[in-house]
């Protein structure tokens, strides 16, 4: 079979540059993912889709160099099990898991522990589908065994982490199996954070839709919503404003720069080292005190809206941007060189949570942490939508897969940011900042797909009658990114766990949707 042959079969699908759609037949499920393997793409997204029982719809997204491809798979009898992608895709392995919880669609994968229910709703009874439920009725949800997998052998024993934890920091239970403090193994349990945000969304009219999209992982707000409203522009066959796009971009980087500004003091702190985490949360406080003086929130999570943008830039809050970012990039590049030179640091980050490349293709890291294992992928240079095409970002890539690469990328990230954000303010073209969306026609299908500070956040959108929400998925790349994190914590002693865990900084909340 061609490599070409699914693209030349594929639609195109409204939203984000470049995507595809593809309807598939059982045989050809797997298949498509293997083309997709075997030509260095990924798996963005899994998920399951369609009108209730007796049919379902498994969709799954991949990011090629061509194009944002969508495979569909129509399941008359949702009993049947569908063809695991997860030897092909490790990372489909949990997608898969959460879908079984959510509509009850099961894979051939072997593993059929519940990943998202934890309890909160009986096994028979499926959120997305049974819609019109009670949550099962007088059934109450029973406490599943869950079965850790058991490291034996002499002198090891169990560490069990969370699920709650110190502080604010979200639920997550981790499993070390260690010997000494040297870790074996270590497992992962996450869903404690369900909060029905996919079933939620059908409760919003379509045009409402990006208010809860942009609160799916409140860091990464600007990317969720800019996504929602790209996939249901491009539905309505809406083309915003030039000056739209750019203040959207400007948010966007806004938004990267204080995640990794806010990440390089955390990471400085997990090494002994509260110098950084004090100096790096002073510029991230100086850059959200701008950015609420310009647009009007700290953290942007009403900014974009369809058609454009909730307020205009004016030139006088313009002007306290860039102020504020060229202070921002002459500081970071004297906090570099500090990191760089301090022994300390330097003994905590270099060879820390290493994924080698050839181990992060395997397991689909994707993102910033892809990108410091060799994983020369961005969608803003990719599949760039405007103005990214003329805007130039520049991919910034690392080999040694390590903490030190993942703080070096988020320095190379942040001076690149600081840079476009100047282009934008700079170049910034005239005009409105927004245009009126119509509601685009019943059982139509969008994707949006932009570029975070974490990774590619994926958002598919369907319209259901009377332009409200049939279907939203949104997709965190933390899907991706947290399984990998167990692998990159063997061989490392527990202590470092929270460095390693912290150079990756992966969503709790964007995951358990």
């Amino acid at each position: 079979m061609s490599g070409t042959r699914w693209f030349e079969r594929s639609a195109h699908l409204p939203g984000a540059p470049g995507a595809r759609v593809i309807l598939v037949s059982r045989e050809d499920w797997r298949a498509v993912a293997q083309h997709v393997a075997a030509a260095g793409g990924r798996l963005l997204a899994l998920w399951t889709s369609g009108e209730a029982a007796p049919s379902i719809l498994i969709r799954s997204a991949y990011s090629t160099e061509q194009a944002l491809l969508v495979a569909e798979l129509l399941l008359p009898d949702p009993s049947d099990a569908y063809p695991s992608l997860d030897e092909i895709f490790p990372a489909a392995a949990r997608m898969q898991r959460a879908a079984t919880d959510l509509t009850g669609a099961r894979s051939t994968m072997e593993d059929s522990r519940p990943w998202l229910r934890h309890a909160a709703w009986p096994a028979k009874f499926h959120p997305l589908i049974d819609v019109g439920g009670d949550g099962g009725g007088s059934e109450a949800p029973s406490i599943d065994a869950y079965e850790f997998v058991r490291v034996e052998g002499d002198g090891v024993h169990e560490v069990p982490v969370g699920p709650v934890h110190a502080g604010i920091i979200e639920p997550g239970h981790f499993r070390f199996s260690i010997v000494g403090e040297k870790v074996l193994r270590l497992e992962e349990r996450l869903g404690y954070v369900h909060k029905g945000i996919e079933r939620r969304f059908t409760d919003f009219p379509i045009l409402d839709g990006h208010r809860l999209a942009a609160r799916v992982s409140g860091d990464t707000a600007v990317a969720f919503s800019w996504a929602y409203c790209q996939a249901l522009e491009g539905m309505a066959g809406v083309e915003i404003p030039a000056r739209a796009a750019w203040l959207r971009a400007l948010c966007l980087e806004l938004e990267r720069v204080a995640n990794h500004l806010g990440d390089l003091g955390a990471l400085g702190n997990d090494a002994g080292f509260a110098f950084g985490l004090a100096q790096f949360s002073r510029l991230k406080e100086e850059v959200l005190r701008a950015t609420e003086a310009a647009l009007g929130q700290r953290y942007l999570l009403d900014a974009v809206v369809p058609g454009g943008l909730r307020c205009d830039l004016a030139l006088s809050t313009a002007t306290g941007i860039e102020r504020c970012i060229g202070n921002v990039l002459a500081e970071a590049i004297t906090l570099r060189n500090i990191y760089d030179e301090h022994a300390g640091v330097r003994d905590r980050f270099v060879g820390a949570g290493r994924v080698e490349p050839a181990l992060a293709a395997r397991l689909g890291l994707i993102g910033l942490a892809g990108r410091a294992s060799g994983q020369a992928h961005d969608l803003r240079v990719d599949l760039p939508c405007a103005p990214y095409r003329d805007l130039g970002p520049v991919k910034r890539t690392q080999a040694d897969g390590d903490v030190a690469a993942r703080v070096a990328i988020r320095f190379d990230e942040l001076a690149d940011s600081c840079r476009l954000i100047k282009a934008i303010l700079g170049g910034l073209p005239e005009g409105a900042h927004g245009i009126g969306v119509s509601l685009p026609t019943a059982d139509a299908f969008g994707l949006g797909a932009i570029e975070g500070w974490r990774g590619p956040v994926l958002v598919a959108l369907e319209v259901g009658e009377g332009g409200r929400i049939r279907r939203c998925h949104p997709h965190d790349p933390s899907w991706q990114n947290w399984p990998v994190l167990e692998h990159a914590v063997i061989g490392n002693i527990v202590p470092d766990f929270p460095l390693i865990n912290k150079s990756f900084n992966l969503s709790y909340s964007g995951h358990d949707l």
